[in-house]
């Protein structure tokens, strides 16, 4: 490859694995559970303060915890994304809110790492680990 096509193909990886992130927040908040292939292996590994899950069914089952609550919004900033060969890592800030009922809301804030790696359809995360920041208890919402 030339200098150019290894740019190119390293910005095309970046920008992919950068959707992918984008894409895991609103698979979480729009319950898109039928875009699961797109984002994940099936051999996915994730860890969370809510629990573990190995592979795809375990991990529908764990985020449908988000279920309970009205509506939830999440936003990955800070991206650090490190690509090598066929694998790569993404380290992420997520800050979500978690819309109780009508007058009450949660905030929580962390910190979330991705493994990844190519597959014949493109990037897919095959790990996922949250650690936990902070995170409020049901505060007033105001609108």
């Amino acid at each position: 490859m030339t200098a150019t096509e290894t740019l190119i193909r390293a910005l095309a990886d970046r920008a992919e694995l950068a959707d992918l992130v984008a894409r895991h927040s609103l698979w979480v908040d729009e319950f898109r559970y039928d875009e699961t292939d797109r984002l994940f292996t099936e051999d996915v590994v994730v860890k969370a303060p809510r629990g573990e899950a190995h592979g795809i069914k375990e991990l529908i089952e764990l985020v449908s915890a988000h279920r309970v609550y009205a509506r939830t919004l999440h936003n990955k900033t800070n991206l650090v994304i490190e690509v090598d060969g066929e694998t790569a890592t993404v380290r992420a800030h997520d800050v979500a809110v978690y819309v109780i009922d009508d007058k009450t809301a949660a905030v929580a804030a962390g910190i979330i790492r991705y493994g990844a790696r190519r597959t014949e359809d493109g990037w897919r995360f095959d790990h996922l680990e949250i650690t936990p920041i902070a995170v409020t208890e049901a505060l007033d919402r105001a609108i």
